[in-house]
């Protein structure tokens, strides 16, 4: 019995410590989706990162944190673009 509890802990070490390190940084998280939005040439959008369970106004489009947080996409309204000044015609 002691001999398959030591296996199974030697067997299992190695998934609690990758576990541990495969959690990403928000920024790491947020980086990665706008690089993807980018590449499907995306604009006027906004990535926020909020707590969980206080998702409101957005798409959750990702997670980080250990599963802490929540990353919304909300897409945003161009900034006006100036008119060109028109040109008076002498009379």
């Amino acid at each position: 019995m002691r001999l398959w509890i030591a296996a199974a802990v030697v067997l299992c070490a190695p998934l609690s410590a990758s576990a541990q390190t495969a959690i990403k940084t928000c920024d790491d998280v947020k980086a990665e989706i706008t690089k993807k939005l980018e590449a499907k040439s995306v604009t006027n959008y906004t990535l926020t990162v909020v707590d969980k369970g206080k998702e409101a106004g957005g798409t959750v489009v990702g997670h980080c944190g250990g599963g802490t947080k929540s990353i919304l996409y909300e897409k945003t309204t161009p900034a006006p673009q100036p008119k060109p000044a028109q040109e008076k015609k002498p009379k």
